[in-house]
């Protein structure tokens, strides 16, 4: 990144907020000089601009969280944020990173609904177009959205336990469905092998919001040839693009 034009003055402001962001009200004028490697002096300069301008507050035990005018802030941006946009930003990326086509959904009932789709330059076409929708139970980006729920949600959501295969490759049951939910919890990405439609392959990623709750989620699919080949490409970029718009929606990953 080129920074002729840098003011590292922001730059640690910035700093100070992603920390403070992660550990509100736990950390201290000296906590956040130490963590950051910042001069006390500074620190108490940057910590009071900060504090006037409403960006943070100090608290009666002399911690420091963020202050109303960043939850104002945030508001202004929830308000303009829309997850369309941010795909068709993003997605475009991985599409030449990977060469498979990218898409787009959200959990709507038992089903997932395609919102968007960015298509490779290959032969291949996805027979999926926005509107269409497919159970969730079957499919990557549909288990990824899933993954939120608790077992007694997941058995209200599927009340006749035995779940309609599409494919031979289907998931049969609420019990099969629940094991491979505590995968993608712990793996943070979802995949099905010719679940949902025989010869093709899906890796997907979850999308949160400012709230970590997932709003959506993106995927790649592919033939099995492009799978064998891919696969592990494919999962390491659309857990990227998954971070991207996660970041754009107002989610704070966890440092590390």
């Amino acid at each position: 990144m080129d920074k002729k034009y840098w003011v590292p003055a922001l730059e640690r402001a910035n700093d100070i907020l992603h920390l403070l962001a992660a550990e509100p009200s736990r950390l201290r004028l000296m906590d956040l000089a130490n963590r950051l490697k910042i001069n006390k002096s500074s620190m108490f300069s940057l910590l009071h601009t900060l504090e006037t301008l409403g960006w943070v507050v100090k608290e009666k035990g002399g911690t420091y969280a963020l202050g109303p005018t960043l939850g104002a802030l945030s508001a202004s941006y929830f308000r303009q944020f829309h997850i369309l946009q941010a795909f068709y930003a993003e997605a475009g990326a991985s599409v030449r990173r990977v060469n498979e086509t990218v898409q787009l959904s959200v959990l709507n009932g038992r089903d997932i609904m395609y919102l968007a789709k960015e298509e490779c330059s290959g032969p291949l076409r996805v027979a999926t177009d926005p509107g269409m929708k497919l159970p969730a139970y079957a499919t990557a980006m549909g288990k990824v959205q899933l993954s939120r729920l608790d077992y007694a949600e997941l058995k209200a959501l599927y009340p006749e336990y035995r779940l309609e295969p599409r494919t031979p490759h289907t998931v049969r049951d609420v019990d099969q469905l629940w094991a491979q939910l505590a995968q993608i919890r712990a793996s943070g990405y979802g995949s099905d092998e010719q679940e949902a439609m025989t010869g093709f392959f899906c890796v997907a990623a979850p999308v949160f919001n400012h709230e970590e709750q997932i709003i959506a989620a993106v995927s790649f699919t592919m033939l099995e040839n492009s799978w064998m080949e891919k696969a592990d490409a494919a999962r390491d970029e659309i857990i990227d693009l998954g971070r991207r718009l996660s970041v754009r929606a107002g989610h704070v990953f966890s440092p590390g």
